[in-house]
C-alpha cells in the first residue's frame, strides 16, 4: 500500500482567480461572515441576546471555498463552533443562523442548544451533519457517512452515491483526541470518500498546536501514513487555498481515498467572546492581522477581477442584508417552553434526515402471538436467527465491531453471519469504541441501519460521548435529525465476575436522553425486543446478559419471523397476590425460584425505558408489598427510581415498605465465591421475601 503524499504549497498568486469559483459570491459571503461576527460582538452579545459567541474571522475564506465546491446531493459536511462560513456557503439562511445564536424559536434547534452548534438537513441537497459541543466528537460520524457512501456505491449499486464525498472540520486542537485518530483510522484502512479538513490557527484555546501534535503540524507528522494524501499550505491566501482545496475535494471524489488537508490561518479573535486573548503578545496580535484574509482577498479581486465600487456594492449590500437579517430573527420569538421537552424519542412525526423511515421504509407486517412449536433454543441462537432474518429481508441492516466477522464475535452470536450476508454487511472493526459508535452515527444519519456490537458493558465507556450525543440528537436538533440504529452489549455476570466483563450499570443508559434500553431474560423477549429495535425510528441499547445467553431457563421455542414485542411491557412471570418483585436479565430467574412455595407476582421488566409503571403500580396497588430485585449496584441503581415512583403513586396502598435487593456498591468481584456473597442469590432473595410477608 503506498504511504500518504505530502503536498506542502509555497505562497504566491496566480495569474488569475480560478474560474471554478464565483468570487463575487465568495466576496459577498466574506463580508456576510464578518458582518455576523461584527454585529454579535458589537450589539447582541452586549444585550446578552447572544449568550455564546466564536467569531470565524480568519477562518472564514477557506471555509467558504470548501462549502462552495460541496454541491453532490448526497455530500456531507461536519463542523464545530468556528464554521458558519461554511454552512452560509452551503446555502443556510443568515435568519436561521442569527436566529439561532440568539436562541429563537425555530433555526438550528428552536432554542434548545448553542446558537454555534449547527446542523443543517437540506434534503436533496448536501447535508450539514449535527455538529457537538464536544471538541473532536465530529470525527467518527462523518468518517460514518462516508463508509455510508462506499456502501449505497458497492453493496446496494446506487450510483446516485458515486461522487459523494463526506467532510469534517477541525482545528488544530482537535487532532489530539481520540475521535480523531479513530477516524483516521477507519478513512485509511477502509480508503474512504473523506476529507479531513484541519483549519490550524495556532492555539487550542489559549494552549499553542505544539502541545497537540509535535512541532505543531499535523499534516507533517501524518506523512508516512498509509493511504492518505496531505495536503498543507496557507488559508489565508485566495490562490493557495482555492488551489488547495479543489485539489482536496477532487482527490475524494475521484475515489483515491481519504485526503488530510491543513491549512494555516489566523485567529483574529478570541477562542470566543469572553476571551481576551491575554496569553498572546501584541506582537504575534499583529502578525495574525497581517494575515486577514479579507484584506488578502481585496488584493486578489481588486482591481484585476473586480473594480473598486464593485467591491464596496457587494461589502454595503452584505451589510443591508445582515441587518435585515437581524430585524427579522430579533422578531421570531422564544421557542414555546411546553415544547422542549418534545422530540425525545420519535413522536409521529418523521425527522428530515436519519435513519429509514425518512426514505419510505416501511416495516414488514410482524405477528402478535409467538409461534410455539418447535426446539427450545437458547438465547445466542435466538439473536442469531432474528439477525439472519433481518439481514436477509433489509439491506440497510449493517452489523460491525470486534471480532465478529469469522471468530463470529466472543460470544458467538454472528458466527456464520459475515459467511451468509458478506463482509460489508458483517465487519470487523478496529479497537476502537469511540469509533464504532461514532461511524454508527454517521451511517444511521445516512440511512441505514447499524447495528454495532460492544463485547462488554464496561467498553462502553470509550464511546460515552458518542452514545450522549446519539441520544441528544433528535431532540437538539428538534426532530430535523436522527440516528435510530441498535447498540448490542454483552455484560453481567457469567461463571465467574471481574470489574471489566461483568458490569451491568444499564442505569446509565436510562439517565441518558433518546435511549430506549432492552434487557430480555429469555430467547423470546430477546427475539420480539430485537426485531421491534431493528425496525424501529429510535437508537436502542440491546443489552444480552452473559448468564442468559446459553441458560436454560432462558431458551424457548423460536417465536417466528414476524414475532416482535412491544416496548414498555412487563411480562408475568409467577402469578400472586401478596407481593409483588419487580425484576429483569439474570435475576428473573432467580426470582421465580424464590417465589416458589409463596403468593408472589413476580414482574419482568424486560425493558427499561420505556419501563411497565402500570404494570407495576397495578401490581403493587394489589398486593400491597413490594420488593426490586437487581444485580446492578444499589446506589442510584434503577431499583431507586422504581421505588420512588411505588412510593410517590401508590403509598397509602403500601402495607409494609418499599424495598430493593441489589449488589453492594462494588466492582464485581472475579473469585465464583466472592461473586456468590454479593448477588442477590435465590436464598437472599426468598429471606426477603418472607421478610416483607411477615411486616
Amino acid at each position: 500500500m503506498p504511504a500518504s503524499s505530502l503536498k506542502t504549497m509555497a505562497l504566491k498568486h496566480s495569474p488569475a482567480p480560478s474560474a471554478r469559483f464565483d468570487w463575487a459570491r465568495v466576496a459577498y459571503l466574506l463580508q456576510v461572515s464578518r458582518a455576523l461576527d461584527e454585529l454579535e460582538e458589537t450589539v447582541l452579545v452586549p444585550e446578552k441576546k447572544v449568550l455564546y459567541q466564536f467569531s470565524a474571522r480568519g477562518h472564514d475564506l477557506a471555509q467558504i471555498l470548501l462549502g462552495s465546491l460541496l454541491t453532490d446531493q448526497h455530500d456531507a459536511v461536519c463542523g464545530y463552533y468556528r464554521s458558519r462560513p461554511m454552512l452560509l456557503a452551503l446555502g443556510v439562511d443568515m435568519v436561521d443562523a442569527l436566529g439561532s445564536s440568539m436562541a429563537r424559536a425555530g433555526g438550528y434547534s428552536d432554542g434548545r442548544d448553542i446558537g454555534v452548534v449547527f446542523n443543517y438537513p437540506n434534503p436533496g441537497g448536501p447535508a450539514a451533519l449535527p455538529m457537538c459541543g464536544g471538541v473532536g466528537s465530529q470525527y467518527t460520524p462523518t468518517a460514518g457517512w462516508a463508509q455510508a457512501i462506499d456502501y449505497y456505491r458497492h453493496e446496494l449499486n446506487d450510483q446516485a452515491y458515486a461522487s459523494a464525498i463526506s467532510v469534517v472540520l477541525g482545528g488544530d486542537g482537535s487532532v489530539a483526541t481520540n475521535g480523531f485518530w479513530s477516524a483516521l483510522t477507519l478513512a485509511t484502512t477502509q480508503k474512504l470518500p473523506m476529507l479531513f479538513y484541519i483549519e490550524d490557527n495556532g492555539y487550542g484555546i489559549s494552549v499553542p498546536s505544539s502541545y497537540q501534535t509535535p512541532g505543531g503540524n499535523i499534516a507533517a507528522n501524518l506523512a508516512s501514513f498509509q493511504n492518505l494524501h496531505i495536503l498543507d499550505g496557507n488559508g489565508s491566501d485566495p490562490a493557495q487555498a482555492a488551489e488547495l482545496v479543489s485539489q482536496a475535494v477532487d482527490h475524494v471524489r475521484s475515489h483515491q481515498g481519504p485526503c488530510l488537508l491543513r491549512l494555516k490561518v489566523p485567529r483574529l479573535e478570541g477562542h470566543s467572546f469572553q476571551d481576551t486573548q491575554t496569553y498572546k503578545s501584541a506582537e504575534i496580535i499583529d502578525q495574525e492581522w497581517a494575515r486577514d484574509p479579507l484584506e488578502a482577498l481585496h488584493t486578489y479581486l481588486v482591481p484585476t477581477h473586480m473594480n473598486a465600487a464593485e467591491w464596496q456594492r457587494l461589502t454595503a449590500q452584505a451589510r443591508a442584508d445582515v441587518e435585515q437579517a437581524a430585524l427579522q430573527a430579533q422578531a421570531r420569538p422564544l421557542s414555546a417552553p411546553e415544547r422542549v421537552p418534545r422530540h425525545v424519542f420519535y413522536e409521529g412525526e418523521l425527522q428530515q434526515r436519519g435513519g429509514q423511515w425518512p426514505h419510505g421504509y416501511q416495516t414488514v407486517d410482524a405477528g402478535a402471538e409467538p409461534e410455539q412449536d418447535g426446539q427450545r433454543i437458547n438465547m445466542v441462537a435466538a439473536i442469531r436467527r432474528t439477525l439472519d432474518v433481518e439481514l436477509s429481508i433489509n439491506r440497510k441492516v449493517v452489523l460491525f465491531g470486534e471480532d465478529i466477522g469469522p471468530k463470529g464475535g466472543v460470544h458467538a452470536v454472528t458466527l456464520g453471519l459475515q459467511d451468509k450476508h458478506g463482509q460489508r454487511r458483517v465487519a470487523d472493526t478496529s479497537l476502537s469504541e469511540e469509533g464504532i459508535i461514532g461511524r454508527a452515527v454517521g451511517m444511521a444519519l445516512a440511512g441505514l441501519m447499524p447495528v454495532p456490537e460492544i463485547q462488554f458493558r464496561k467498553y462502553a465507556d470509550p464511546a460515552a460521548e458518542q452514545l450522549a450525543d446519539c441520544g441528544t440528537l433528535r431532540w437538539r436538533t428538534n426532530n430535523r435529525f436522527a440516528a435510530p440504529m441498535v447498540v448490542r452489549i454483552a455484560g453481567g455476570f457469567f461463571k465467574c465476575g471481574d470489574p471489566w466483563h461483568s458490569q451491568t450499570n444499564e442505569v446509565q443508559f436510562v439517565h441518558s436522553p433518546g435511549w430506549q434500553v432492552a434487557v430480555p431474560s429469555n430467547a423470546q423477549d430477546a427475539v420480539g425486543l430485537l426485531r421491534t429495535a431493528l425496525r424501529g425510528n429510535d437508537p436502542v441499547i440491546f443489552f444480552e446478559h452473559r448468564a442468559m445467553l446459553d441458560a436454560a431457563s432462558a431458551r424457548r421455542a423460536y417465536p417466528g419471523d414476524d414475532f416482535v414485542l412491544p416496548f414498555g411491557q412487563a411480562r408475568t412471570v409467577v402469578a400472586g397476590d401478596q407481593l409483588t418483585i419487580v425484576t429483569w436479565g439474570a435475576m428473573v430467574e432467580r426470582c421465580e425460584q424464590a417465589a416458589q412455595g409463596r403468593s408472589v407476582h413476580v414482574l419482568d421488566l424486560r425493558t427499561l425505558m420505556p419501563w411497565d409503571r402500570q404494570a407495576v403500580l397495578e401490581s403493587v396497588r394489589r398486593t400491597h408489598r413490594c420488593l426490586i430485585v437487581h444485580e446492578d449496584l444499589g446506589t442510584a441503581g434503577f431499583g431507586a427510581e422504581i421505588a420512588a415512583v411505588v412510593a410517590d403513586e401508590v403509598f397509602l396502598d403500601l402495607d409494609a415498605p418499599v424495598s430493593r435487593l441489589t449488589m453492594p456498591d462494588i466492582p464485581s468481584p472475579h473469585h465464583p465465591a466472592l461473586l456468590a456473597h454479593v448477588l442477590p442469590s435465590v436464598e437472599r432473595i426468598r429471606d426477603k421475601i418472607d421478610q416483607l410477608l411477615g411486616f
